[in-house]
């Protein structure tokens, strides 16, 4: 489904609106604003399912790569994001502050598809020096919560440019009381074709 996105406003999240969630507060206190990805919302709707696409940038957040603010569908929605464009990190996480209990990260190019098991909340981030584009399908019912996020400042892991010849590596946010090692999870070479599992 290839469509003109030209032809669509999207919703554009800035750097204020991601300041508290980033690794580096240095660069979140004192980096002026700028745009940082699109949204562009419900495309398609059909069989109680809508469709959006996301266009990310390859621009870094201080020492980390580009990355969406995370959220927790609220209810027991699924997810599935496919890349149409680039390359894309999803970290997934299942817990609150006090304990997540269970963590991991997937990584998936163009024309693989991810998806986000209910409960779990997840980041989006772009690791490469192109933009990442992404479709997401999910229920009409599905709505976000960003609380968590926005109270310990981002997901349990972080994911950085360290010193060193591209030294790119997890790090811990130690906002959060118990984590668990971070573990890695393949993507789906294809989208499923029957989606009402996102209902």
């Amino acid at each position: 489904m290839e469509i003109d996105l030209t032809k669509l406003t999207p919703d554009i999240r800035h750097l204020d609106d991601v300041r508290g969630v980033l690794y580096n507060r240095d660069f979140a206190k004192s980096s002026p604003n700028f745009e940082l990805y699109y949204m562009y919302r419900k495309i398609e709707e059909k069989n109680g399912l809508k469709y959006n696409i996301t266009v990310t940038t390859p621009k870094m957040l201080g020492q980390e790569f580009m990355k969406t603010k995370g959220h927790v569908h609220i209810g027991n929605f699924k997810e599935i994001y496919i890349v149409l464009e680039g390359e894309a990190l999803y970290l997934m996480q299942k817990g609150d502050e006090n304990n997540i209990e269970d963590v991991y990260a997937v990584t998936a190019k163009k024309g693989q598809a991810v998806i986000i098991p209910e409960g779990y909340g997840h980041v989006t981030i772009n690791p490469s020096n192109v933009d990442l584009k992404t479709g997401d399908w999910t229920s009409i019912k599905c709505k976000s919560d960003y609380s968590l996020f926005e109270k310990l400042h981002g997901a349990c892991y972080y994911y950085i440019l360290q010193s060193g010849p591209e030294q790119a590596s997890w790090i811990k946010n130690t906002n959060y009381k118990s984590v668990p090692k971070l573990r890695f999870e393949k993507p789906l070479n294809e989208v499923p074709q029957n989606l009402d599992f996102l209902k």
